[in-house]
């Protein structure tokens, strides 16, 4: 038996949410971008601006950061958490990365998703509603305890230094 993981869809015509192939790891996050709805995004120069999308896409200039609405709120077990990877064709393809690297959800976060997705590219580029923006996944989650060392911890291999200490 699967567990079950909790999906609230806010529109009725957003998609049912499925993994790609028996393999995949992650399902697919799609944009929804209501008509009218105002989708809030950051300017290279950090300002604050908010604009509609023109009839279902939303176009994206280089250095802008976007918060591309779901339509999806999760119910996510205790104990769990979901992890939001880019996904790789759209960074490739069209320079659109999650400006966050990797978004986490904490079980306790009970609102609708948003994906920040950032340009890298040097021309704009296109989101339209439906399309996929990123990759989710969900994660059982290690709470450890934090342990204060009154001493430096010693080499437990014989590793010496870190950024590129180990070769090219």
């Amino acid at each position: 038996m699967r567990n079950a993981l909790g999906i609230y869809k806010i529109y009725p015509d957003i998609e049912n949410l499925k993994y790609a192939t028996e393999g995949s790891a992650c399902f697919d996050i799609c944009a929804h971008l209501e008509p009218g709805r105002e989708i809030t995004y950051y300017s290279p120069d950090n300002r604050e601006c908010s604009k509609p999308p023109h009839h279902g896409i939303m176009e994206i200039y280089p250095g802008q950061r976007y918060l591309i609405p779901t339509g999806l709120i999760f119910d996510i077990p205790n104990g769990h958490s979901l992890r939001l990877h880019p996904r790789s064709g759209l960074s490739l393809k069209k320079g659109l990365i999650l400006s966050n690297c990797e978004g986490v959800i904490d079980s306790d976060y009970v609102n609708e998703l948003f994906i920040i997705l950032t340009n890298v590219s040097r021309v704009a580029e296109n989101i339209k509603h439906g399309d996929k923006i990123c990759q989710c996944e969900i994660i059982k989650d290690e709470i450890y305890k934090f342990d204060y060392l009154k001493t430096s911890p010693k080499e437990k291999t014989n590793r010496s230094g870190g950024f590129g200490s180990t070769g090219n």
